[in-house]
């Protein structure tokens, strides 16, 4: 059976919060099977599942009656009420962004995708993500009123409690910029941002990889960044920079700095096997392309100097990685993005520098693998983390009991 969700101090709960936390995570549940898992008295039991119905944040599944096997009306069984709302959510990149909506199991109805400029500012990327939150709302049969939260992530460093990008590299006048107020006239209703690899981490953990409580997800498209899962749970630092493994600095024998990033320092990972560096090593060779999607192509039709372009990356990337696999000591490390898909040249290179240069105990069990999420990972991630903060149990324990 799922375990009983536990309050912040670590003590089990007894209030419908944690009830509600049961139903989210397993099947349907009658009375009995309550009381047995929780080991709450009939009457706690009654009280706390009758609360949660009036909501509506759970609905009672009656069995279909079967003639002719015992007497008297079957048991019926309790489950999260998934049609009770909606939420949206976005995944923000440097050149394409993904919406979704999902219900409130963080499952996803709709989404869609399209290209963007990140560089162009807040108003013009969120005046594009608010068209296409109505489009997904239209197709869901949904309106604004039903939406119970929003969560947004980018590709740059930010405050998670007060929902704003702080000091971003690329990201143009996104500094402090109030997105909560941005959303509010339209949606009165809670607003996440994240990260984009730690919301990409998160998706694939719990989609694929619940059992290895340590992990580290490696994001590969236009820039490079990194999400930390320590402990089944998210890694953010103590200002949220944990996983920012682009701008971390690497110098080759001999070289003086090495070639300038996009943040202003020189020598970051980022600037070596990020994919604008890429394709800027590309055009100074005289190949004409634009787009980290054409880079892709031309790595996997075998391009010389694409190819060995993404061997070097991988090395580049394997160096950065091995030091924080021999402090972190993940069990498993996904590397998602566009790059991903150039798997073969890539991957060789980090395998290479990972087990070559960290600890033998560190590497002794760890798995490497592409993201099985691909472009969804992160709208996943996100959906998961938005359903965890509306139905977090002293939450729900806090406006049921009021």
């Amino acid at each position: 059976m799922t375990a009983l969700a536990v309050t912040a101090g670590g003590r089990p709960g007894t209030g419908p919060g944690a009830l509600l936390a049961l139903f989210r995570a397993g099947p349907p549940l009658t009375r009995a099977e309550v009381m047995t898992v929780t080991g709450l008295s009939r009457s706690t039991v009654n009280q706390r599942i009758d609360l949660l119905v009036q909501s509506g944040m759970i609905v009672d599944r009656q069995p279909d009656v079967v003639l002719g096997r015992g007497r008297g009306r079957p048991a019926g069984s309790f489950t999260l009420n998934t049609d009770r709302g909606v939420l949206l959510v976005c995944d923000i990149g440097a050149t394409a962004m993904r919406a979704a909506v999902c219900d409130v199991s963080g499952e996803i109805l709709h989404d869609r995708s399209v290209a963007t400029d990140v560089t162009l500012g807040p108003t013009t990327v969120l005046v594009s993500t608010d068209g296409l939150f109505t489009e997904l709302l239209a197709l869901a049969g949904r309106s604004p009123d039903e939406v119970l939260g929003i969560a947004l992530s980018v590709p740059g460093p930010v405050d998670h409690e007060q929902a704003t990008v702080v000091s971003p590299p690329i990201m143009t006048g996104w500094d402090r910029f109030d997105l909560r107020g941005w959303f509010e006239p339209t949606y009165s209703c809670p607003l996440l941002l994240e990260k984009d690899a730690t919301a990409m981490a998160w998706g694939e953990y719990r989609s694929h990889y619940p059992d290895s409580d340590t992990m580290l997800m490696l994001k590969l498209g236009t820039g490079v960044g990194a999400g930390i899962i320590a402990g089944g749970r998210i890694h953010r630092g103590a200002d949220g920079a944990a996983g920012d493994i682009g701008h971390t600095q690497t110098f080759e024998a001999g070289e003086d700095g090495g070639p300038v990033c996009r943040c202003g320092n020189t020598g970051c990972v980022e600037a070596r096997a990020g994919g604008w560096a890429m394709i800027r090593d590309l055009v100074a060779q005289g190949r004409e392309i634009s787009s980290v999607d054409e880079l892709v192509d031309r790595i996997r039709t075998a391009d010389p100097v694409a190819v060995a372009l993404a061997r070097t990356a991988g090395r580049v990337l394997g160096v950065a990685l091995a030091e924080t696999v021999s402090i972190l000591n993940p069990r498993v490390i996904v590397v998602g993005g566009q790059l991903a898909e150039a798997e073969e040249q890539i991957f060789a290179g980090l395998r290479e520098m990972i087990y070559s240069r960290s600890l033998p105990l560190a590497t002794r069990r760890l798995e490497l693998h592409r993201s099985r999420l691909d472009e969804r990972a992160g709208s996943v991630g996100l959906a998961l983390l938005l359903a965890d903060h509306i139905f977090d149990p002293e939450r729900i324990d806090a406006a049921l009991l009021a």
